[in-house]
């Protein structure tokens, strides 16, 4: 489903046309996923709501929402390559996201960052008031630990 598009650049949640090695080499080198397998961002892809941002039929940017399509959201995984910032797309990824039919109406919408609080906060994105009331279970470095054999 095209959710935006202007002139070479389109944003659409059509799974089909995700190039997973780009986005496995973005996310797989990121802060966030380092050495993230490919089977397990398979299986991320395949239960989020994805959006991929296309300059032609290149794909330079990707998001995904983890939802229950009710009540909450969780935005991960969201990047525009290096050589594509600048030119708003980031913002225009974001407005395709937060108006997407299934992601209205939630209650609470979620992310982590370690760098981009700018960029969410022109979204309504807010710290957490009461941090408290939030916990995790995280293990950090676990893609380390489970390197896939090179093939």
């Amino acid at each position: 489903m095209t959710l935006w598009q202007q002139d070479e650049f389109l944003i659409s949640t059509d799974k089909a046309m995700l190039d997973f090695e780009v986005i496995h080499r973005f996310i797989s080198t990121s802060y966030w996923a380092a050495n993230m397998p490919k089977q397990t961002l398979k299986n991320a892809i395949d239960g989020s709501l994805c959006f991929g941002l296309y300059h032609c039929t290149e794909q330079i940017g990707f998001a995904r929402v983890i939802t229950d399509g009710a009540t909450f959201g969780y935005l991960a995984d969201v990047f525009v390559l290096e050589q594509w910032r600048g030119r708003g797309l980031s913002k225009r990824l974001m407005s395709c996201i937060l108006s997407h039919p299934s992601l209205q109406g939630l209650r609470r919408m979620m992310l982590a960052t370690r760098d981009a609080h700018g960029l969410y906060r022109q979204f309504g994105f807010t710290a957490v008031s009461e941090p408290q009331v939030l916990m995790q279970k995280h293990v950090p470095n676990l893609y380390a630990q489970c390197q896939e054999p090179v093939t």
